[in-house]
């Protein structure tokens, strides 16, 4: 008997997802290692362990590539936060420090230098630009929602949306000083006092 085409396509199929996914790993692993000159696509493929051609069947070009990639990976972080909130303690002093150093996780690490690398790089490339513009738009619009979900936030309440905002920028702040050193130190001490103002604008004691 002759096996239905949709069920022969289907390794296939799982072939060129694993292919994909692959590219994308080691795409924002090279960018976070080599930046933006060093990370070509051929260094990605060859990291990936796929043909140049292979890549370029997947991602036509090389700002394909890393965009996609560090959307990809950063969409697959903010998931893998979504399945522990409900960890989190209950609303109070506690959860907003335990939310504002997740947070700033989100900005630390591999995939930070990896965003950095594309920033630097859109600043004097601008067809790069336009797409890392649109990218940092769709991160920042879901890492906001996000944030709002998890501190439980009205944002109908004065202030509240600017003090939300600005626990983003801060943790991106937090993140551009541990590129160079360890800042593990200083920056708990930081996210303590920050999660202290941000839960007196979220729930103000009433006098």
């Amino acid at each position: 008997m002759t096996a239905h085409p949709a069920a022969a396509r289907t390794p296939q199929q799982d072939r060129s997802r694993a292919t994909r996914q692959r590219l994308l790993a080691a795409a924002v692993d090279c960018l976070a290692e080599v930046g933006w000159n060093g990370a070509t696509v051929s260094v990605v493929a060859e990291r990936a362990g796929v043909s140049r051609g292979a890549a370029q069947h997947h991602f036509p070009t090389r700002e394909d590539l890393f965009t996609a990639a560090v959307e990809h990976v950063t969409a697959e972080r903010l998931a893998a936060v979504r399945a522990h909130a409900d960890e989190l303690p209950a609303a109070g002093p506690d959860r907003t420090v335990a939310v504002v150093d997740m947070i700033v996780r989100l900005y630390t690490g591999p995939l930070f230098r990896a965003a950095l690398h594309l920033w630097v790089a859109a600043a004097t490339d601008e067809p790069l630009r336009a797409r890392i513009v649109a990218l940092e738009g769709r991160v920042g619009r879901e890492a906001h929602r996000a944030a709002v979900e998890f501190l439980d936030a009205d944002e109908s309440r004065p202030g509240v949306r600017e003090t939300v905002q600005a626990t983003l920028d801060m943790a991106r702040g937090l993140g551009l000083a541990d590129l160079l050193s360890d800042d593990s130190a200083r920056r708990s001490g930081v996210i303590r006092q920050w999660a202290g103002l941000l839960e007196g604008t979220l729930r103000p004691v009433r006098p």
